[in-house]
């Protein structure tokens, strides 16, 4: 049985491999890309005039941000990336691409999507078309996503038991795509995904419940 953590990060390796190796990057660990509403706003110690999507995001995900009145008919990816560095960090958010950096984004979400539906592992209930869809979400191409801004805070955190703290700077990008817009190429996946593979009849019958009710919790 395939690990559907592993899964992605391999996926994640590969894309890595591809960059342009003469353009110095930070590496980025992509395991941070998930909601970061467990910021402790007390240990905030320089916001440079949060955003309004970040404080929304801060204090509840994704979800908090596509709830804003500016984001209400939109998807709402954000990028976290973490270090001392600041310069560093700043060269991260620049190069990061709705178009080449998005659909890794996307496709956390949707792993996480099908995980969360899921009566135990994914890749036994919907057997080939997991790995299937959450390659095709990675590979995808999703016209009208926009990098719309980044933010930084830095923050201090506990350092064991020894009473220190230390501090570091972490960096939002947040990027978008109308909802109806990605509704359509999600369906698109997850019609050519099924009919990819072969699966078992109550595989079948889980796939398709998948998709009549995709979008709900997304």
């Amino acid at each position: 049985m395939n690990n559907p953590v592993f899964f992605l990060l391999a996926i994640i390796s590969v894309s890595c491999i591809n960059q342009n190796s003469n353009v110095f990057t930070p590496v980025v660990d992509f395991s941070v890309f998930e909601q970061r509403n467990g910021i402790n706003a007390g240990n905030i110690i320089e916001n440079n005039d949060m955003p309004e999507w970040l404080f929304a995001y801060i204090n509840g995900g994704n979800e908090a941000v596509e709830r804003l009145e500016t984001f209400s008919n939109k998807y709402v990816f954000i990028g976290v990336n973490e270090g001392s560095n600041l310069n560093a960090l700043k060269r991260w958010a620049d190069n990061i691409s709705a178009a080449y950096d998005f659909p890794m984004l996307v496709a956390e979400r949707v792993e996480k999507r099908m995980i969360a539906t899921a009566s135990f592992f994914p890749d036994d209930e919907y057997g080939a078309f997991f790995e299937v869809m959450v390659k095709s979400a990675s590979s995808g191409v999703y016209s009208g996503s926009e990098k719309e801004g980044s933010h930084w805070i830095r923050v201090r955190s506990a350092n064991g038991n020894n009473g220190n703290s230390t501090e570091k700077y972490m960096f939002f990008v947040l990027i978008t795509i109308d909802k109806l817009n990605m509704q359509s190429i999600i369906r698109s996946m997850l019609t050519r995904s099924s009919t990819a593979v072969r699966v078992t009849t109550a595989q079948g019958s889980a796939i398709n419940r998948l998709r009549q009710n995709f979008f709900e919790g997304f």
